[in-house]
This record gives structure tokens, sequence and C-alpha cells, in this order.
């Protein structure tokens, strides 16, 4: 499975019920919840979402948007430690369970998010 066949394997509804279903747990999570002004929750549902359906083989929405991604530099101003990035995967591991995708689909996503995750960290605890 390559990574740009996830997109063929659960399209814009799988991505928009994994991104939706982590964002309600990021609401309810003390750790994650304050790096979100209130007016910024639903636009960076929005962000992940067509980054993530870019970045496995959809749409270029989010690169038109946007641009490229720089994700280390997007995230500078957030104080993503090893307990947030913790958070993150525990969050988006619900998320998982709660939008039940294709298996091939949650292994290569998985995957990305963990190397994703790590590479973000940009302070110590």
């Amino acid at each position: 499975m390559t990574e740009t066949n996830v997109f063929e394997l659960i399209g814009e509804d799988g991505f928009g019920q994994l991104v939706a279903a982590f964002y309600r747990h990021v609401a309810q999570d003390s750790v994650l919840r304050p790096m979100y002004p209130e007016e910024d929750l639903q636009p960076a549902e929005e962000r992940l979402r067509d980054f993530l359906v870019f970045r496995f083989g959809g749409p270029p929405r989010y690169i038109e948007q946007r641009g490229h991604p720089a994700l280390r530099m997007r995230h500078a101003p957030f104080a993503v430690t090893r307990k947030a990035h913790d958070h993150w995967l525990a969050a988006m591991e619900r998320a998982f369970a709660e939008s039940q995708l294709d298996p091939q689909a949650e292994d290569a996503l998985r995957e990305f998010f963990a190397g994703a995750a790590a590479f973000l960290v940009n302070r110590p605890d």
C-alpha cells in the first residue's frame, strides 16, 4: 500500500469523519484544547482535513489555499511538548476507533502521524 492509495480507499468522506472525530476529542482535551482559540477550532479542522486529503492523494485544496505545508514553521508558535505529542496521538487513536476506516488506510495514516507528531515536538516538557 502506498500513501497515495489512502485517498482512493477512504475518500473525502473518510478523511472528514476522521478529522471531525479527532477535533471532538481535541475540544475535550486539557492539554490540546488551550492551543486552539475558540474561533480557530473549526478552521483548524478544515486545514487538517484538506492537508491530509492532499498529502494522501486527493485534490490539492490545501496547497492552493495555503501553499507549502511548512509544518515545523506553522507549529513553531505552539508549545508542542512530548506530553502534547502523546495527547495528540491518543486523540487520533480515539478518532480512528470511531471512524472505522479501511485497516490498510489506518495503518498508513498511523505511520505518518507517528513520524509527523515526533517531528513537530519543539519544546521540552
